[in-house]
């Protein structure tokens, strides 16, 4: 595995709930090396999506430690964490938010829109990663006239579209068929051989957390160690 691009270390998480305290989150340790598919499993509660709002920057840890590439990014300001996210992370979630009254093409542009980048090379650059999702064809087309399948490609490539460091997918198949699901993992795993991404995926699905790089279960908020199974993808 290559050199280590996420460290977490004793993430603890709680919110207080009137006089009772809610631990969400106890003392977590977790590594993503660079290039790595990493499966987050578990039950509903377990915390799999706080752990994750917390790696992104958009909720904070009560106690501990997130490292990308030796930096605290809960340290840094809001304008930076902001800059963070837009320059170095892409999010996926189950219902792709695609912004309905912009065309396929126009969404994906939107990122580098926001980091300043020129609107011909932005599309340029959105047109490269949309043919690379294969749907150049569909580039012109809005959200209502895309099929499910097509959406979360549209989504995908949004969030890849400023080649992050790390992209973090919130059950990225769960509204998808077999057959579109099975097409999700295969374009997840060939834009990270050919971006050099990583992704933490959170899931339900089995079939498909099995097929990544590693899998993690979250129980009670706390890492199941004997479930942290290194499943090397063929």
């Amino acid at each position: 595995m290559s050199d280590l691009l996420l460290n977490c270390r004793a993430i603890s998480k709680a919110y207080q709930d009137g006089k009772n305290q809610v631990k969400v989150l106890e003392r977590l340790d977790l590594d993503l090396s660079s290039h790595e598919l990493l499966a987050i499993t578990g039950s509903s509660g377990s915390g799999k999506s706080t752990l994750l709002h917390i790696l992104g920057t958009l909720d904070t840890p009560s106690n501990g430690q997130v490292l990308f590439k030796g930096q605290d990014i809960h340290q840094l300001s809001g304008s930076k964490q902001a800059q963070f996210r837009n320059q170095q992370l892409g999010f996926i979630y189950q219902f792709h938010h695609l912004l309905a009254e912009f065309s396929a093409l126009e969404n994906v542009m939107m990122p580098l829109l926001i980091a300043g980048v020129s609107a011909h090379k932005a599309k340029q650059q959105a047109l490269a990663i949309i043919n690379q999702v294969g749907l150049g064809d569909r580039a012109q087309h809005n959200p209502s006239q895309l099929s499910g399948g097509e959406r979360q490609r549209i989504a995908i490539a949004r969030a890849l579209v400023n080649r992050p460091a790390l992209v973090l997918a919130d059950e990225p198949t769960g509204n998808l068929d077999a057959k579109n699901a099975q097409g999700i993992f295969d374009l997840l795993k060939e834009l990270r051989d050919q971006q050099g991404t990583s992704f933490v995926v959170v899931t339900h699905d089995q079939a498909l957390a099995n097929r990544l790089d590693r899998v993690v279960h979250l129980v009670s908020g706390k890492l199941n160690q004997d479930s942290a199974l290194i499943e090397e993808v063929s």
